[in-house]
């Protein structure tokens, strides 16, 4: 496929809300020299690494597509707030809360989340989610809000579900392959095998993610 002609991808959008805060101890700090720090006001260049070097594996592609001017001034925004983790002095993710709606409807949005590929699966993804809840609660929301999509880790929507969120609505679209248009490198995806998988392999997967304690939706027709 090319720019002109890219593939069509089926992603499945699923839309969470917290309306209390979780009843369990403040999140607890991974051993070592951990650190999360507010990025006020970060430059251009520091946000695009951490959203292209978190995004790449799960084809974030939204905020490739905008300019710099459109994007600097949502990162200018007081109502933006990025919050990077440090492990060891290294940047390993961030989380960024969008706090537009908070004065008017009580929400708070988990705009994003995620970690650097180095850090994954060493206990700092559900520090950085704890964090983030415990933190976004702190500001007085009515409403906590978070999406998550089929193109993320498949674990995803379990771990927020896990952490208190319940879903209330879903729906799919149909959007370009961002490795198609230039907007990712074309990189191996998980969706790619996905797509051809038999029955069979369908039901082995569905058997890991039941043993894996992910969270299964069967969310009704009507939201499809």
């Amino acid at each position: 496929m090319s720019a002109s002609n890219p593939r069509k991808l089926e992603v499945v959008i699923t839309f969470l809300e917290m309306l209390d805060p979780p009843d369990r101890p403040a999140a607890t700090i991974p051993p070592g020299k951990v650190a999360i720090v507010r990025a006020e006001n970060p430059t251009l260049s520091f946000y695009r690494y951490l959203y292209d070097t978190v995004g790449e594996p799960w084809l974030w592609w939204f905020r490739r597509l905008m300019g710099d001017d459109e994007l600097a001034e949502i990162l200018a925004r007081p109502e933006t707030h990025v919050y990077v983790l440090y492990v060891g002095g290294v940047p390993a993710g961030f989380a960024e809360l969008d706090l537009t709606d908070l004065e008017e409807t009580g929400v708070i949005d988990l705009h994003y989340m995620g970690l650097i590929p180095d850090f994954i699966g060493k206990g700092y993804g559900k520090y950085l989610l704890n964090w983030a809840i415990d933190t976004a609660w702190g500001l007085k929301p009515q409403r906590i809000t978070v999406n998550t999509c089929s193109l993320d880790h498949p674990s995803a929507l379990g771990a927020y579900q896990k952490a208190g969120f319940g879903v209330y609505d879903q729906r799919t679209d149909i959007v370009d392959d961002p490795r198609d248009t230039g907007l990712i490198p074309a990189i191996d995806h998980h969706v790619d095998h996905d797509a051809g998988a038999d029955h069979g392999k369908k039901a082995e997967r569905s058997q890991e993610n039941e043993n894996s304690g992910t969270l299964i939706v069967d969310f009704p027709d009507r939201a499809r």
